[in-house]
């Protein structure tokens, strides 16, 4: 009877329903897969539909929750969140739940103690329905930094600290003890020390004097010190380094391709001094072009696991500041060892493909190998034999062979809805101290163009090639380079941006990178070209390291990873060793040792890149305001970069320099914000300021301490300038 009762009971949905969420009520705390919820109320598979139905029901009435795992829980349970919480410059912050992908606003007053980036505990507001959710910090699980870097103040009692990071929104009390006699305004490093209540500022040490802001490259090192980067590598390190010799042996050249007699050469900016890569290019019987890309075999001399390798991983990446490297390996390895220089036997992994005239590898070969380059071009002296290969150069035919080639490679790659987002960049010339004393445009060349076409041919192959190994049975752990497709709120952000500049175009909120690509040439080709391609830029996901092959939205590729640059670039020493295990087809049994660490290597060497990048840029906005600082009441020519209540942001060109014009130097008339169009539109004259538009300015102040540019229309703008 009790069997024929709970038979009917589970056929009733709303007893059904109930049934799904007293089971729940009782695990509160936990997340449960839908297999497991109906092994406990015993569903039969007859009544296995009736169940689904009763769950979707739930969760559509937002009873229960369905989280990213797959997993139900109970909406009481997600009333803590853990995660990395991101400050904004405005004060304010946002922590992402990882269960669910919501992002958690957390208003300034309720930030607690928490720095940016640190580990928090989020509790969560009660929300009207359909608002977005909102919560307080409880708690710091975890700091992500224990030293900041800002300038010294002192007071008659007391000094603190100003941090040089916007994120950083309080600033530091130093006591007497802790302040190491520095001076006031000098920039200095600091230990965190205790932050006991949001009601008191955080307490730190001085542990470091940097010196004052306008000594020479104190600016520089202010950045390394802010993004706790390590100028030099540990003794133990070094010594490592220099333990490890090359020998060329009889043994050594058993397993490699022996390539010293081909026609292989480098092509680098012309102050590289670490060479990654190689490349040639011939001509089968067939017709077809063989084309070689030869990489430095980094893991023949880092051993995984070894002091060396644990460094370069903590790393992630060189990084290129505007006025020096900070490298990834010891200079023993990454400018001597390791280096592709000419003329030199070099230990390399080849990927040769075999390429036919619709641009497809048609065969290749993935190999360690033995190369000696017959010459190290930089990319402007390749670019002047190509420019005029009639002159008496003995690698004129071949460069010119190779820029024809590049550029099919490049129109077939576009063809299929790769796209292109080249985006303007500058470099500084510098005197002795460090001071700017001209910044000038980087030209993309053919040169730029070729090599980078070859590279990524290679790293498509490599990808393609542990695909090709992988089957149901043998699944190959790897590293790919992935690009997510644009989320939808990004894409209707970029739409009303187009609009705004006058270009009605739709974007579907699923788009391809073809489609894309096809909506970048429409509104391409005009004065806007700096602006759109920065916007499309902020518009794409980020690329990232992941292990789950989801392909490459902007390449328009499957499969792709990063093989090419293991001298700069961690994950590209990971995808060589795993490349080696998998030629012993030793598969998931070899791999065991990189099978668990590969998710974390991913992640960390995302982060990194991303710290790289911001790193990168702080250092070159450091170099354009102390340029633009000596240009004061000068004129320059620009492009109206962004438009807010408060004021214009005007993109100097083509130095890439943005200053602010603040809506009280916009004195000629009271102007009104029309946030649809981007636009400032005056009340009385019509006179209107509108994203897009060209503008002429003078550099009216500067802050070097803040890089910041005030800048003031020029009086010829005041006269003219677009009106309704």
């Amino acid at each position: 009877m009790n069997k024929k009762k709970r038979k009917k009971q589970k056929n009733n949905p709303s007893d059904l329903q109930e049934s799904i969420l007293q089971f729940m009520r009782g695990r509160r705390t936990k997340s449960l897969k839908m297999t497991e919820i109906s092994h406990a109320l015993h569903i039969h598979k007859n009544n296995f539909h009736l169940f689904q139905e009763a769950l979707f029901a739930l969760e559509k009435q937002g009873k229960i929750i369905k989280l990213k795992n797959k997993k139900y829980t109970l909406p009481s349970s997600l009333q803590k969140v853990q995660g990395t919480i991101q400050v904004t410059k405005k004060g304010f912050g946002f922590v992402s739940d990882e269960r669910t992908s919501d992002e958690i606003f957390i208003p300034a007053q309720y930030l607690n103690t928490a720095f940016d980036g640190d580990t928090v505990e989020v509790q969560l507001f009660a929300v009207s329905r359909g608002k977005s959710k909102e919560g307080q910090v409880s708690s710091v699980l975890k700091r992500a930094r224990q030293t900041f870097v800002g300038t010294f103040q002192r007071s008659e009692y007391y000094g603190f600290l100003v941090p040089d990071n916007p994120r950083v929104y309080r600033d530091f009390y130093i006591q007497p003890e802790n302040d190491m006699k520095a001076q006031n305004g000098q920039k200095v490093v600091v230990e965190f020390l205790k932050w006991d209540t949001a009601s008191l500022n955080p307490e730190g040490r001085i542990i470091e004097i940097l010196g004052f802001p306008h000594e020479p490259g104190v600016d520089i090192v202010s950045v390394i010190k802010g993004f706790e980067l390590s100028l030099g590598f540990s003794e133990k390190v070094e010594s490592s380094a220099r333990r490890i010799q090359f020998k060329l042996t009889p043994e050594l050249l058993k397993d490699r391709l022996d390539l010293r007699n081909e026609l292989i050469f480098t092509i680098d900016p012309v102050d590289a001094k670490d060479f990654d890569d190689a490349v040639s290019l011939t001509r089968t019987p067939g017709g077809n072009f063989l084309l070689g890309v030869h990489i430095a075999d980094v893991s023949h001399f880092v051993p995984a696991g070894s002091d060396i390798d644990r460094e370069a991983l903590s790393r992630g990446t060189s990084i290129y500041m505007v006025d020096r490297v900070i490298p990834m390996l010891p200079e023993h390895l990454s400018n001597e060892l390791c280096s592709l220089q000419p003329g030199v036997p070099k230990l390399t992994y080849s990927c040769l493909m075999e390429i036919d005239q619709q641009g497809q590898v048609i065969n290749y070969q993935i190999k360690p190998s033995l190369i000696q380059s017959k010459r190290r071009f930089s990319y402007e002296e390749a670019q002047g034999i190509i420019d005029h290969s009639d002159t008496p150069d003995e690698f004129a035919r071949i460069l010119k062979e190779m820029r024809d080639f590049s550029r099919k490679l490049r129109n077939i790659r576009l063809q299929q809805g790769s796209i292109d987002f080249e985006t303007p960049e500058v470099r500084f010339v510098m005197d002795k101290s460090g001071k700017p004393i001209e910044i000038v445009p980087i030209e993309r060349l053919q040169s730029h163009e070729l090599i980078e076409e070859f590279m990524l041919m290679a790293n498509k192959t490599v990808a393609k090639h542990i695909n090709n190994l992988t089957t149901k049975e043998k699944k190959l752990p790897f590293i790919y380079r992935i690009h997510e497709r644009p989320d939808a709120e990004k894409v209707t952000k970029f739409e009303n941006f187009l609009l705004a500049l006058g270009h009605s175009v739709k974007i579907p909120r699923d788009v391809t990178p073809k489609q894309f690509q096809e909506i970048m040439n429409r509104v391409l080709g005009t004065k806007d070209d700096v602006l759109i391609k920065e916007v499309a830029l902020r518009t794409m996901m980020k690329a990232n390291y992941s292990t789950q092959n989801i392909g490459h939205f902007g390449l328009a590729f499957p499969d792709y990873t990063h093989f090419t640059s293991p001298i700069r670039r961690y994950p590209d020493l990971a995808v060589h060793r795993l490349l080696k295990e998998y030629s012993q087809d030793r598969g998931q049994e070899g791999s065991k040792a990189f099978k668990s660490s590969l998710k974390k290597i991913c992640e960390h060497s995302s982060e990194r890149e991303r710290v790289a990048l911001e790193a990168e840029r702080e250092s070159i906005k450091i170099k354009q305001v102390e340029w633009i600082a000596d240009h004061l009441g000068e004129t320059f020519n620009g492009l109206i970069s962004g438009v807010t209540a408060y004021g214009v942001f005007i993109e100097i060109i083509p130095y890439l320099i943005e200053g602010f014009i603040r809506i009280e130097d916009l004195s000629d008339d009271y102007y009104l914000y029309d946030e649809k169009t981007y636009s400032l539109i005056g009340k009385e004259n019509g006179r209107v300021y509108r994203l897009g538009n060209e503008a002429t300015i003078q550099v009216k102040k500067v802050n070097t301490e803040l890089n910041q540019i005030d800048f003031i229309l020029a009086p010829e703008m005041m006269d003219e300038g677009e009106t309704e």
